[in-house]
């Protein structure tokens, strides 16, 4: 498994600090957008197809608020994402609807809110059972 991160220009400082708290954690983390100044959208378009290269593979995309890139992602065949803002949300997210990618504010969290919610969203495994119902929906809407 791969950790996929990208961000704009507002994002950039946090998505650093989120790649060397992962790395430092034992992940192997690819930056999709480490030297450009790239637009929310094409962040979020480099992570979401990176990401749907392996089905292990996981991503986390930084903005100012989260809700640019989140829409982005959405609308992307085979993507499951989720803005948050908690680790529980974070958690959650993974383990009940299987989302892949996960969207962050940098004008929302902080570094050390922000480092826990990627670590409880890296650790979260798929419950699969009840909740496939809901994720087969989700996949048929793209």
């Amino acid at each position: 498994m791969a950790i996929i991160v990208g961000a704009d220009a507002d994002g950039k400082r946090l998505k650093d600090v989120l790649k060397n708290s992962l790395k430092e954690s034992g992940y192997t983390v690819l930056d999709v957008s480490e030297n450009s100044e790239s637009d929310f959208v094409e962040a979020a378009i480099a992570v979401v197809e990176e990401v749907n290269k392996t089905k292990d593979n996981l991503g986390i995309i930084v903005d100012a608020y989260g809700v640019g890139p989140f829409m982005v992602a959405t609308k992307m065949k085979g993507m499951i994402a989720a803005e948050v803002s908690d680790e529980r949300s974070a958690y959650m997210t993974r383990e009940h609807n299987n989302a892949r990618i996960i969207t962050l504010g940098s004008e929302i969290v902080g570094d050390g809110l922000a480092k826990n919610i990627a670590r409880n969203f890296a650790e979260a495994k798929y419950d699969g059972g009840r909740h496939q119902i809901r994720v087969d929906m989700l996949n048929k809407m793209c």
